[in-house]
């Protein structure tokens, strides 16, 4: 179970409202990081999206005991090969509503071979976050059931490669 991660964001502060809104959590400043926020689900899971600014980046501490940093990344990238599904308690058309108040990318996307669905929100768009509201969620946990996953992989085993 995933609890928090963290993103970077031209604007954190609005970024972070925004995540806020889709979990009906609160925005909250970052404990001594300047500029860096939480948006909070306060759910029983102790869901947590840090936002920090465009930039920053997470390197391990010099000691064996010393704690990660962060640290400005003058060569940070728009793009980025993270990205995470989250459940949220709001509905697909409150999605699209704030995806079109914000001008985020938002498209609602089918997975593999009809396995799943999601909303992909595009967070400023640049930063995808895959949503799960409460009328896809189950297909998705369906899916990801042992059972599943076995026999998805077993099908994807018997299909011949895709020449590049």
């Amino acid at each position: 179970m995933i609890h928090h991660i963290s993103v970077a964001a031209h604007n954190p502060l609005h970024v972070s409202q925004v995540l806020a809104e889709l979990l009906q959590g609160q925005s909250v400043p970052f404990p001594g990081h300047l500029d860096s926020y939480v948006a909070l689900a306060f759910d029983p899971q102790g869901t947590m999206i840090e936002v920090h600014p465009f930039g920053t980046a997470l390197v391990p501490g010099n000691a064996a005991n010393e704690a990660g940093q962060l640290l400005p990344n003058l060569a940070a990238s728009i793009y980025t090969a993270n990205h995470t599904a989250i459940s949220v308690p709001v509905s697909i058309d409150r999605i699209q509503s704030i995806g079109e108040r914000e001008g985020w990318r938002m498209v609602h996307c089918r997975r593999g071979d009809n396995y799943f669905d999601v909303i992909e929100l595009w967070v400023e768009n640049q930063l995808l976050i895959e949503l799960l509201p409460p009328e896809i969620v189950d297909r998705y946990l369906a899916f990801m059931l042992p059972e599943s996953l076995v026999a998805a992989a077993q099908a994807a085993a018997a299909q011949p490669p895709i020449a590049a």
